[in-house]
């Protein structure tokens, strides 16, 4: 077992697209973790929608071994983590089971909204930092104004700060020596009881669940048996083994050592992340401190197409549930719909990333509902009711008000565009609270509604400032809104999936746009069809899908107009009898297509 000074856990931080993954690679190759023939670009994304969308989604740990120049051998630990605000908390998990981290600084682009939030977790965790200013060889890189940047945004000092690319494999040597020299080697005792952090775990089809684990004291050896402190589960361990990208078995894991066990354990539910492992015989009185639970902030209900797949269903986001803890789920039916569950989510990008993943993963076909969030009606009888779906509303008679959730969010964009962003937050009800300048760059502050945020607020910010603006939020807490349900009715009938809660003031843009998207989507049958947007019992907009007519009068030639008057009348009646009892079938895509529509 390595001694306690020659081991080394850090992780890798920085924004999206600042070169984390790239950086990984250089360090497994410079360590020979992998051939040159096994190697391949960002071989830590081992998953096919990380690789095709270029995005870090599950934090990856990598165990390496570095001799130093002084030429002693070390172990380094090494954990990737995702960059993007939705998987902060992978991010949290992470830093939860290192001394220190790399701040990868991109040199041409400099300290975005993402990187501050990241570094700040570190320093909330009491890690070292080391900064490495990163695409060191492109011509836009200025390294001594990003350095500067460092100091005067974040307040690290950069002088020592490594210029390296982690492309061409620049100074990569540089920072394996920073990592043996200027990061802290872990604490632990290996004679004190058994005590190990559940970092991560998922489910493979043949040793049921993989769990990733920190030891802090103790060790964890084949044969050994072990308690779960959370669900009081007991296991025996069957294999202990580290990642050097490859999975290689060793005996036992000793004090500040990270690798994975697996103990035949089948039940998802029983290996909760933040959990405390320890012995059975021999335990430990008081567990780790864990994690904070991930607060989920968008809620969505997940449709099978096919009513037959829901049992599928359950058992595909059992699994994946497992995997990634921060997403919940419950079981929700809807009139139009059927049998389905009411999912939450970190964010949009989780949402989507997590309907991908069963529908790729799982062969599921499905529909969601619009995205909402949770908001907080106070009934008039004193009591507070929490909302996750806009069909549940009381009646409003019975409703004091509704709060909504509001964030704080950071946006760093350059000077020409700060117009245009401003724009953009208050067209979204935000109240600014700050602005201030780094360089040429300004960083505003803004209170914003989530449900403004929710549905499309990055994307529009990305296109208002050509992809420069950063943005990075944090939910603040709820505020009193002047909110309605509003209900879409179709052939007089309310359609559940397509309800949403919006401002009064948005209600009737919002409803005018639902009626014109769906009336271009429901196909004509033989009787006409109102499409109407109503609150409560006031109707807002309206658009009237005409009908097909057949031609009934096609065999009367000439004659008398009486003829034809009559068969004209008895259609007629034919048409208002189908109005009455006629099924309007909404097909499939115009569901999934006016769930979209807050996007244009």
């Amino acid at each position: 077992m390595t001694s306690l000074s020659h081991i080394r856990n850090f992780s890798i931080v920085a924004h999206i697209d600042h070169g984390k993954s790239t950086l990984a690679d250089r360090l497994i190759q410079q360590t020979g973790g992998l051939s040159q023939r096994e190697m391949k670009e960002q071989v830590l994304d081992s998953m096919e929608i990380e690789r095709e969308r270029g995005i870090t989604i599950k934090a990856q740990t990598v165990r390496l071994n570095y001799r130093a120049k002084n030429g002693e051998d070390y172990v380094l630990n090494l954990m990737d983590t995702p960059g993007h605000v939705d998987f902060a908390y992978e991010v949290s998990r992470c830093l939860a089971a290192c001394e220190g981290a790399l701040l990868v600084v991109d040199a041409s682009q400099g300290v975005e909204a993402q990187t501050l939030a990241n570094v700040y977790q570190a320093i909330d965790a009491g890690l070292e930092i080391v900064p490495v200013l990163n695409k060191i060889d492109l011509p836009a890189a200025e390294p001594d104004r990003v350095k500067q940047q460092i100091e005067d945004v974040i307040g690290l000092d950069a002088s020592e700060a490594i210029p390296i690319s982690a492309k061409t494999g620049l100074n990569i040597d540089q920072v394996l020596e920073a990592i043996v020299h200027r990061l802290p080697p872990p604490k632990g005792n290996a004679d004190a009881p058994l005590k190990a952090l559940l970092v991560d775990s998922w489910y493979d089809a043949y040793l049921g669940v993989v769990v990733l684990v920190r030891i802090v004291d103790g060790e964890i050896r084949r044969g050994q048996k072990i308690r779960m402190m959370a669900s009081n589960a007991v296991y025996q361990v069957e294999r202990v083994g580290v990642f050097t990208p490859k999975q290689v078995l060793v005996e036992a894991l000793g004090p500040g050592e990270v690798g994975f066990i697996t103990a035949a354990i089948k039940e998802v539910a029983d290996t909760q992340v933040g959990d405390t492992l320890t012995d059975e015989r021999r335990g430990t009185a008081t567990p780790l401190p864990g994690f904070k639970p991930a607060q989920q902030v968008v809620f969505c209900g997940l449709f099978p197409v096919d009513a037959a797949q829901f049992e599928d269903l359950r058992d595909a986001l059992s699994k994946l549930h497992l995997n990634d803890a921060s997403f919940t789920y419950e079981t929700e039916t809807s009139a139009a719909l059927g049998f389905g569950f009411r999912c939450g989510f970190l964010g949009l990008l989780h949402l989507e990333i997590v309907r991908e993943r069963l529908e790729r993963e799982f062969n599921l076909e499905l529909i969601a509902t619009a995205p909402s969030v949770i908001y907080r009606v106070h009934l008039t009888d004193g009591t507070v009711k929490e909302l996750h779906n806009p069909a549940d509303m009381p009646d409003v008679t019975r409703i004091a008000f509704i709060e909504e959730p509001w964030i704080k969010a950071t946006i760093l964009v350059p000077d020409e565009h700060l117009g245009a962003v401003l724009k953009l937050c208050e067209d979204r009800r935000g109240r600014q609270v700050e602005l201030t300048y780094a360089g040429n760059r300004a960083m505003v502050i803004y209170k914003l509604p989530l449900n403004e945020v929710v549905f499309d607020f990055y994307d529009r910010l990305k296109s208002v400032s050509r992809g420069y603006a950063s943005f990075d939020y944090h939910i603040e807490g709820y505020e009193e809104g002047d909110l309605v349900k509003m209900s879409i009715l179709v052939n007089g009938e309310p359609v559940d999936a397509l309800s949403m809660i919006v401002n009064r003031q948005r209600a009737e843009a919002r409803g005018r746009a639902m009626c014109e998207k769906l009336k271009e989507l429901i196909p004509r049958h033989l009787f006409q069809i109102p499409i109407q947007a109503a609150i409560g019992g006031k109707i807002i907009a309206r658009e009237t899908i005409s009908a097909l007519r057949k031609d009934v009068t096609a065999k009367c030639y000439g004659g008398d107009i009486t003829r034809k008057r009559k068969l004209l009348d008895k259609q007629k009646e034919g048409k208002k009898k189908m109005r009455q009892f006629g099924k309007v079938d909404i097909p499939q895509e115009a569901f999934i297509a006016a769930l979209k529509m807050d996007a244009d």
